[in-house]
């Protein structure tokens, strides 16, 4: 139905930037919220960023003011473009689309990407 597919991703050094994307792609009717989310080793999957179809916009704490999200509706498409990178945001970064499959039914299902490695060295 929905397939979400990550790009983007690989080895930095600290102080470094990365860009990430994803798309969505399949037979729906919208997609609502688009997100990243990442686990690092041994810990729990951790919201990242978010942005609304109208283009609101959350972060967790810690990578506000070093990372952007953004999105591309035409394409169903996100972006997080990652700066000033720091070893503690290595991970593996998923991206999440909330899809409404049909015009007639309000529920919404939450669809995930297969995950992309990001590596900051020191």
């Amino acid at each position: 139905q929905v397939q979400v597919v990550e790009s983007g991703g690989g080895l930095v050094q600290a102080g470094g930037s990365l860009p990430l994307s994803c798309a969505a792609s399949g037979i729906f009717f919208r997609i609502n919220t688009m997100g990243w989310y990442r686990q690092a080793p041994g810990k729990q999957r951790e919201l990242v960023a978010t942005i609304t179809s109208g283009g609101s916009t959350n972060y967790a704490d810690s990578v506000k003011g070093r990372f952007t999200i953004s999105r591309d509706n035409a394409k169903n498409t996100v972006y997080l473009q990652m700066n000033s990178l720091k070893p503690e945001d290595t991970a593996v970064y998923y991206c999440n689309a909330n899809v409404r499959l049909y015009s007639t039914i309000e529920t919404k299902f939450d669809y995930w990407g297969q995950g992309t490695q990001v590596t900051v060295s020191s």
